[in-house]
């Protein structure tokens, strides 16, 4: 299967977020929160409606305390990029209006595409962090302009390729 931009920007906001010290379940919720954000700037946002901001309505599994979900829910700094996200079993997952990005669903929407492949693509994105100096990493900016943008296309082509 294809990987695409999409695909890409996952997994290397992903890598980002590994290399900055969070743990692999939550760097794939991070990074498809990520990606998903950035298609939807792209695309345009929706205008929300007049009046105050109303509480998400999360969608968890009913094993879950939905009240204790709620609680959680807060802002969450990676250098300085925000998200909202939550904690499930002790796990930080990143959350987009009522939906949470969880590690299953990158491995779905990411993951997948790579087939077989996943750990190289995995290594090589973690690689290419790594040779960057924290600041890059830390600012939303910079990691776009200097990490992503000058390699996605060549990434999708070499990924897709594998």
């Amino acid at each position: 299967m294809a990987v695409g931009r999409f695909q890409v920007m996952a997994i290397l906001q992903a890598a980002r977020a590994f290399c900055l010290g969070m743990k692999m379940e939550e760097a794939k919720s991070w990074g498809l929160n990520r990606a998903i954000f950035y298609a939807a700037a792209k695309k345009g946002f929706i205008r929300p409606k007049p009046g105050p901001p109303k509480p998400p309505r999360l969608k968890v599994p009913k094993e879950v305390n939905l009240e204790a979900v709620k609680k959680s829910y807060h802002i969450h700094n990676l250098g300085d990029e925000m998200a909202y996200a939550v904690e499930i079993k002790g796990k930080k997952l990143f959350t987009i209006g009522d939906t949470i990005q969880t590690p299953e669903d990158f491995d779905r929407q990411v993951a997948s595409r790579f087939g077989r492949h996943f750990g190289k693509a995995w290594q090589e994105a973690v690689k290419i962090c790594q040779n960057y100096d924290k600041g890059v990493l830390l600012s939303q900016r910079y990691f776009y302009e200097t990490v992503y943008k000058p390699r996605r296309d060549e990434l999708a082509k070499k990924w897709s390729e594998l």
